[in-house]
């Protein structure tokens, strides 16, 4: 780490709402050109700075700054810069120069201590002087405990955060219980309220520290998709985690589900360990469903099957006995699953079950989890869907909640949600909370695709319980049964090996080595772009993140090859990613506070929310403040700031669990070795899925071999399907 210490010239630029600085330090050896947290640092200050050098590929040499001390000017020149740089209310540059002309190096001592003597001075009555004596105090305090909570290895920006929340009890509030940060602070996690503690001296076996780890073990098993641990692998994480004694852990659980933290559950002879609110999301929606189930869908005596049969022949269409059943179950019932493979016709049901609800008069509501889900519902039935979010007018409760929910649900008949492997519980539980008893419901998916992103397994635990409807499509429909992607998604699907070389739409590029998998892809992509489509058109799936054929490395290769680096591109450094104008980028997590501006012909409408999976393309680089515009889903435009770009990542590659809900018209897979808990078949079956014209394979095929083999699913503890099955 290297140290520089100087005199702060100029401010070039600061974000007032994360404290992001970029200022040019006057020191010994030159000026130094600094970027980084410095939220109070002004004009005039002298400043140590420690950090990094980085080369910025626009505005050259910068150092990042990791760490920095302040201290006052030492010049009557700084002195004077300092006072008017708009920090202390009531001074501007000729009032500074005569506060410093009059006090000399007794200024800052006359404003802290003996402010009345500032009224000496002709334009500065006793009013202006309190004012400027509270504010330059205001400022002296924020430092010292800014300065302070960083002798707790705090970081700048954790610093400003814990201040805007907790003022000037930081300090008190840190020290009481350091755990805390945790649920009180965005960003910072167990590792990290650990290591501040363990610096405060708080020892291993305090009950905050026990059971801030009991807690961040079931957040990460929440993370990792679980909505509860069995006890009985609770605890030993837990005490692996923390190492204390197991007794130690046992005593502090007890008393987290004794006062209703954590709740226990018998399931299947077993005792499970939910988080309150992870257990309340699946109760809730259990009983939401079995509601809608239970409710009265009289259609009065019209004779649906001849209307259907009338739909039939206006479609030049005829179901099969499956399908028509589903179309018309959907219209008497409550709650019907509609769930097949590729190719099978949910589509086609699901144009149906529209068009006779729309002949009998009944308002319809079509939704998807992500934008390009939604997207292609819109494509493929030929009317309007929206995202579950729009839908439930996310940002327009009171706060920043949803604005439809129990107490103002969706005016419609019915509501019809596709790609529902992809719903977690808990965005289950606002749609249904949004849903009124007698409100149709049809839940459209892929049960052997991949588990959603979030926690629950839904569509499985649905299915799974035997208490709703299910229509299982399973014949082939779709381009005349000769898609190789079609035929290969179920041949692998069934356990059995994709034919490899059977046509234009599904091509197998043997490669052993990883490098020649990589240099392959890259010239794929090249190649598709320069053929009948675009760099949009393509993309790179990988069943891994790490390696050199996993997501971090081919996305940086893709980045390189695809959108290199040029004068007329303004581009950023964030961390460890260089972000370009022109990048296709995606969401990391979900945002409800990332605020878009959606533009049509006469009409700007503006909302909340950018969520995990989310893809978009950065369409300007505002370099000087540090900040992105993206627009997602060619149509909603968002800006991130410096904080807010941790949330985006590069996304020519992307992991297929985070490919789920999107189809693309050409998709690269590369395949070589893996773990086995990666590599699995479902992985590689929702990998085909992902393609509409094209699927292009490159690597192993002993590993698409020992893919097809592996059946392993990775089990994922939820409980909706006992919750529904509890209910009489």
């Amino acid at each position: 780490m290297t140290e520089w210490e100087g005199t702060v010239e100029e401010i070039v630029f600061r974000n007032e709402e994360n404290g992001f600085t970029v200022l040019e330090l006057n020191t010994p050896d030159g000026t130094v050109t600094a970027v980084g947290c410095m939220p109070l640092v002004q004009e005039g200050e002298r400043l140590l700075i420690r950090g990094e050098w980085r080369d910025h590929s626009v505005y050259g040499r910068q150092a990042q700054v990791q760490h920095y001390e302040t201290s006052r000017p030492d010049t009557f020149r700084d002195m004077e810069r300092y006072l008017a740089s708009g920090l202390i209310k009531g001074v501007g540059p000729a009032t500074a120069k005569l506060i410093v002309g009059s006090f000399g190096e007794e200024t800052f001592d006359v404003i802290m201590y003996r402010p009345h003597l500032l009224t000496r001075i002709r334009g500065i009555g006793e009013n202006k002087a309190e004012t400027i004596a509270y504010s330059f105090s205001e400022q002296a305090r924020m430092r010292e405990i800014m300065m302070e909570l960083q002798d707790f290895d705090v970081t700048v920006n954790q610093a400003l955060k814990l201040y805007r929340i907790y003022g000037d009890a930081a300090v008190e509030r840190l020290k009481e219980n350091p755990y805390r940060l945790i649920t009180d602070v965005p960003g910072i996690g167990f590792k990290t309220a650990d290591r501040i503690a363990k610096g405060m001296g708080i020892p291993a076996d305090s009950g905050f520290r026990v059971r801030a780890g009991v807690g961040y073990t079931l957040d990460y098993a929440l993370g990792e998709g679980h909505t509860y641990l069995m006890r009985e692998h609770l605890l030993p994480l837990s005490v692996r985690l923390l190492g204390v004694p197991a007794e130690r852990v046992e005593e502090e659980l007890g008393a987290l589900i004794e006062e209703g933290t954590l709740v226990e559950e018998a399931l299947e002879g077993r005792t499970a360990v939910f988080h309150q609110r992870a257990r309340r999301a699946e109760t809730d929606v259990a009983e939401r469903l079995m509601r809608l189930v239970r409710g009265q869908y009289a259609l009065s005596d019209l004779d649906l099957e001849e209307r259907l049969r009338d739909l039939e022949r206006q479609e030049n269409t005829e179901l099969d006995e499956t399908q028509r059943k589903a179309v018309l179950e959907a219209l008497t019932g409550g709650v019907m699953v509609l769930t097949g493979g590729p190719g099978t016709g949910k589509t086609t049901i699901t144009r149906f079950i529209i068009r006779l609800m729309h002949a009998l008069d009944m308002e319809v509501e079509l939704c998807a989890p992500t934008g390009r889900a939604a997207k292609r519902m819109t494509e493929a039935t030929g009317f309007e869907a929206r995202t579950m979010h729009r839908l439930l007018e996310y940002g327009r409760g009171p706060g920043t909640a949803f604005g439809r929910n129990e107490h103002n649900p969706l005016d419609c008949d019915a509501v019809i949600v596709d790609e529902v492997s992809m719903v977690d519980v808990f965005l289950m539980r606002h749609l249904l909370r949004a849903v009124e008893e007698g409100t149709r419901l049809v839940l459209i998916g892929d049960a052997d695709q991949l588990p959603s992103v979030g926690p629950g397994n839904v569509l499985k635990d649905i299915i799974r319980s035997q208490r709703i409807r299910v229509a299982k499509l399973e014949k082939i429909f779709r381009q005349d049964d000769q898609s190789g992607i079609v035929v290969n998604a179920h041949r692998v699907n069934a356990g059995k090996m994709p034919v490899l070389d059977c046509g234009s739409d599904f091509v197998f590029h043997a490669h052993e080595d990883a490098g020649a998998i990589v240099d392959k892809v890259l010239a794929l992509c090249e190649a598709e772009a320069r053929g009948d489509g675009t760099p949009q058109d393509v993309q790179v799936l990988s069943p891994m993140k790490k390696g050199e054929v996993g997501v971090n490395n081919l996305n940086v290769c893709l980045q390189r090859r695809l959108n290199p680096p040029s004068a007329g591109k303004a581009e950023l450094t964030h961390g460890e990613t260089v972000l370009r104008e022109g990048d296709r980028v995606m969401q990391t997590r979900n945002n409800y506070q990332t605020e878009w501006t959606l533009e049509t012909p006469g009409r700007i409408e503006k909302g909340l929310g950018v969520f995990n999976g989310d893809v978009g393309y950065v369409v300007r680089i505002d370099a000087e403040e540090h900040a992105a515009s993206v627009l997602f889903d060619g149509e909603r435009l968002a800006v991130y700031d410096h904080a807010q770009l941790d949330d985006l990542e590069l996304a020519y590659c992307v992991s297929v669990h985070k490919s789920q809900g999107s189809e693309f018209p050409v998709v690269i897979l590369p395949i070589a070795g893996g773990a086995p808990m990666l590599m699995t078949r479902n992985l590689l079956y929702t990998a085909l899925t992902r393609a509409r014209s094209r699927i292009h394979l490159v690597g192993r095929r002993s590993g698409i071999n020992r893919m097809v083999r592996n059946d392993r699913i990775q089990k994922r503890y939820s409980a909706l399907w006992h919750f529904l099955c509890e209910i009489e």
